[in-house]
């Protein structure tokens, strides 16, 4: 599944919200990922949509998860999910069995309802796409947003960069990845993976913590695009290293042998956070107490436009000026290798 450019986002989609109501106090926009609206004095509701189509076997539970994470990074608890499930033409009752026991079991594991939705099966698919809607309250005052970063803040990214895509890969790739020598208890060993994509534990204790400015999960495009999403949505310009980004042993072996750039690989589970300088060790300290690695990788900083610079591993820089919604090296994966359900 690809992305729109951001210059036809601009031109067909972001000016034509239907009615600018008072109640919606954020309202979508390019690098925010969350909406809010008031639902009270000091009330609001904070929703997202995401489908999945880039992955097969646990398409179910990423859905939930990768929904419920940003909600979770806009400094609210998910609580109500609605789901959206179109099975390809040729499906079975294995198939939808499942997919929906993995979208309660993650529901179930974040303590969220599944509140409606839609099933059913559409011609032309050649493999399922499972879209969440998730929902949560909290108070006005607790929002959290990725336009929140400010210049002077440190870039922390935990667990490891290209998280999501790994496990993707070791799932529904396994067979490609043997052909190139990639060892089977590896590839076991990237599938654990998929139960490290939630960040709605880690999100919500660093919002209670009062420590951070802004957090982003890193989804499709991985931590290159999330940085720079996080650089357009708050105006700034961010700094970052890449042999400071954390990175598993399984992803190193991937990127070699399917010659991907983990920069660019979806990554749910890897959060990008925005803390002000001094408050480092503290949220790391919290991370580490819950049993997730972090680094700090970097700064925001100042300029006259948004954009990034990467400092490479082979001493290059990479500055990034645009958005690249259409980039990911997950959905290069399936062109170069197709895949069927």
């Amino acid at each position: 599944m690809g992305k729109i450019p951001y210059e036809l986002m601009e031109k067909y989609v972001y000016n034509r919200l239907g009615k600018n109501r008072d109640d919606v106090i954020v309202p979508s926009g390019p690098g925010i990922d969350v909406s809010i609206t008031a639902i009270g004095e000091n009330s609001v509701l904070a929703s997202h949509l995401d489908p999945i189509v880039g992955a097969v076997e646990k398409i179910g539970w990423l859905a939930v998860n990768v929904a419920c994470n940003d909600i979770a990074t806009s400094g609210i608890r998910p609580k109500w999910i609605m789901s959206l499930i179109l099975l390809p033409e040729d499906w079975n009752a294995d198939m939808l069995d499942r997919i929906t026991s993995d979208i309660d079991r993650a529901a179930r594991e974040l303590d969220i309802s599944i509140i409606g939705g839609h099933t059913g099966y559409a011609p032309g698919l050649s493999r399922p796409l499972v879209s969440i809607t998730a929902m949560g309250t909290g108070n006005k005052d607790s929002v959290i947003l990725t336009s929140m970063a400010k210049p002077g803040d440190s870039i922390i990214v935990s667990k490891g960069i290209a998280l999501e895509g790994t496990a993707i890969l070791a799932s529904d790739f396994e067979d490609i990845l043997l052909s190139k020598g990639v060892s089977k208890k590896l590839i076991e060993n990237a599938l654990e993976y998929f139960y490290s994509v939630s960040v709605v534990k880690e999100a919500v204790e660093l919002t209670e913590a009062k420590l951070v400015n802004a957090m982003h999960d890193a989804t499709r495009g991985g931590v290159a695009e999330a940085l720079l999403e996080m650089a357009y949505a708050s105006g700034t310009y961010i700094e970052v290293y890449e042999e400071k980004m954390p990175i598993k042993k399984e992803t190193v072996v991937f990127a070699e042998k399917l010659k991907f750039d983990p920069l660019w690989m979806i990554s749910s589970g890897t959060l990008i956070i925005a803390v002000p300088a001094g408050k480092e060790d503290e949220v790391i300290k919290i991370l580490k107490n819950m049993g997730i690695s972090a680094r700090v990788t970097g700064k925001v900083i100042k300029k006259s436009h948004p954009g990034v610079l990467i400092h490479r591993m082979d001493g290059s820089k990479k500055e990034l000026k645009n958005l690249e919604p259409d980039k990911d090296e997950l959905a290069r994966m399936w062109k170069e290798y197709p895949r069927v359900y």
